[in-house]
């Protein structure tokens, strides 16, 4: 696993619940507490630890943690403006989705993230199908559009819809795309003004 992604989760681990927590989660994988590195490449086995060792110290099922991991991805401003990027409205940023992963790969040629595919069922009504490298990214989709449908100001009902060997899907109804105002966000604004 690229160390981007174990990074992202002591971070927010880190972030959401204090130092401390997160000394006692590395200790119980034998991992420094200074981290990951995030330009390394981990064994996936460490990724698996280190979620399991997560949900038992918060006491909380994987997908409800991987949920608030990815909430807390869309987030972190960088991202959420490689996110805002994919369009003006939150339709448009969903029929962006299938680009994700092209557009992480210009940036970071050996981030192994997911592959998305969203099929249109008409009626506001979309299924997202995550192809990931293991178990889980599901869920991290699912917190993420539901952290952006915020950000835009959509009334959206998302939830994991299951899957198969390969995949996991995540079903999204568009009740509204300008329900509240949304977060500002301006193109030409550049990385770390706020």
């Amino acid at each position: 696993m690229h160390g981007l992604v174990n990074k992202s989760i002591q971070s927010f681990l880190r972030d959401n619940y204090g130092q401390a927590l997160w000394v006692r989660v590395s200790q119980q994988i034998g991992v420094d507490p200074e981290g990951f590195e995030a330009m390394l490449h981990y064994d996936d086995a460490l990724t698996e630890e280190l979620l399991g060792a997560a949900t038992r110290a918060l006491d909380r099922p994987r997908g409800v943690l991987l949920e608030d991991i990815g909430a807390y991805l869309a987030s972190i401003e960088e991202l959420r403006r490689l996110l805002r990027f994919g369009g003006g409205d939150y339709w448009e940023f969903l029929f962006s989705l299938d680009e994700l992963q092209g557009r992480s790969l210009m940036a970071l040629p050996d981030l192994d993230l997911p592959e998305l595919a969203l099929e249109v069922e008409g009626g506001g009504q979309f299924r997202l199908f995550v192809f990931g490298p293991m178990p889980g990214w599901g869920a991290v989709m699912t917190g993420l559009l539901r952290a952006m449908a915020d950000d835009y100001g959509a009334l959206v009902l998302i939830e994991q819809d299951g899957g198969g060997e390969s995949y996991e899907r995540v079903s999204v109804t568009l009740l509204e795309a300008a329900f509240n105002e949304g977060r500002g966000f301006d193109l030409a604004q550049p990385l770390g003004a706020t």
